[in-house]
């Protein structure tokens, strides 16, 4: 896979330009600039954050045809995701998974 292409494509898709994924994303604009003017792959903490920026994650970003939106609401969890830290995320996800087994009520 071509990780470049598929970078513009999802931004042609959304009509963003190279300045608009940085401000979404946090990634300087010289990096974004870079990393598309040399052809250069970016590292994976800085293509997490290009697709958080997008509204997606690293395996819908390398699913290619299967990409799904993320409503407002999950952007904003998503986004917010990436400034955790270890820790933090560890308790995040041990909150989902205590929900996720919670016997289910019939109402």
């Amino acid at each position: 896979m071509d990780i470049n292409k598929r970078m513009l494509e999802l931004m042609k898709q959304k009509g963003w330009s190279e300045y608009r994924l940085a401000q979404e994303s946090g990634v300087p604009c010289s990096t974004i600039a870079n990393i598309f003017r040399r052809n250069s792959i970016p590292s994976i903490p800085t293509l997490e954050l290009m697709c958080a920026g997008l509204g997606i994650s690293l395996s819908q970003f390398f699913a290619e045809n299967d990409l799904v939106e993320l409503n407002p609401e999950q952007q904003e969890v998503f986004s917010k995701w990436r400034f955790l830290n270890e820790q933090q995320k560890t308790v995040v996800h041990e909150l989902i998974e205590s929900y996720d087994q919670s016997p289910r009520r019939a109402d």
